[in-house]
């Protein structure tokens, strides 16, 4: 199939997602609600010292029946961002394969890469365009992170259904456990955090939500399924290696497993043998 040519006054420009919809069609077809649906929770964003961390558990749901449990929920947007998607899978995976291929059409159009607010921008209006598919249960909340070279910072920001987008300073959570997991990294969050520290709260937020929300998957010990976890720094995304994220699961599980820990807490989370992905 040849790339379609437009003249000058009609040019769609570095607008990827605008070229889809010219050259195929491509539209949402109202319905009705679509049932069992496969949702993914939960995701986690920080900043830290030398840029963002994004984690995310593995677990899929439909319904209360668990669909999958190695889910993928942190992948790169490009050299230095990142999405972390929650909500209906199909559509969330999709709009993330259509931002990638958005910011990778623009820079080969522009020669330069987008700004990181502009990149933000470019993921609100897709949120918005998948509206119809949200109100039938076809709902995308993602989070964004990235490195922002020009002001040599991470930066984080979170969605609504309607595409509305907002920049927070120094965490962000979305998903079923979202208030559980952010609860943690708000207690355990300080200014200038470094990696280990970093990740061992992202890891913590993660563990509290998956012990308090059904929909989210804890480590899972039996399988050797752990979250996905990745840093977005000046370097560029890099996933963390899962032997690390592993170690350092294990390492948290030892420390709320000793008596000292689940005495001086009432409602510390306890590991059983039935922990998920």
């Amino acid at each position: 199939m040849a790339f379609p040519l437009y003249p000058p006054g009609d040019d769609p420009g570095p607008d990827f997602a605008e070229v889809l919809r010219r050259s195929a069609g491509l539209t949402r077809l109202p319905g009705a609600p679509v049932p069992d649906v496969t949702h993914g929770t939960t995701v986690v964003a920080l900043r830290y010292a030398d840029g963002v961390i994004m984690a995310g558990d593995r677990r899929a749901t439909s319904g209360n029946l668990i669909s999958h449990r190695s889910m993928e929920k942190v992948f790169p947007a490009d050299r230095h961002s990142g999405v972390a998607i929650a909500g209906a899978a199909g559509p969330a995976v999709e709009m993330v394969q259509l931002f990638q291929l958005q910011l990778e059409h623009f820079e080969k159009v522009e020669g330069v890469e987008l700004s990181l607010e502009g990149k933000a921008n470019q993921l609100s209006l897709m949120v918005r365009n998948n509206l119809p598919a949200a109100m039938q249960g076809l709902m995308v909340v993602p989070l964004f992170a990235g490195y922002d070279t020009r002001r040599r910072t991470g930066r984080l920001f979170q969605y609504d259904i309607t595409g509305g987008r907002y920049e927070e300073s120094d965490f962000a959570t979305t998903g079923s456990g979202r208030l559980h997991a952010g609860t943690v990294v708000k207690l355990g969050y300080r200014d200038g955090i470094d990696r280990a520290a970093a990740l061992d709260l992202a890891i913590s937020a993660l563990f509290q939500a998956a012990d308090e929300d059904s929909a989210t998957g804890g480590p899972d010990l039996v399988r050797g399924i752990f979250p996905t976890m990745a840093t977005i720094t000046a370097e560029g995304f890099e996933r963390i290696e899962e032997a690390e994220v592993a170690e350092r699961f294990r390492h948290l599980v030892e420390r709320l497993s000793t008596p000292e820990s689940t005495t001086s807490m009432g409602t510390s989370p306890t590991m059983d043998s039935g922990a998920g992905a």
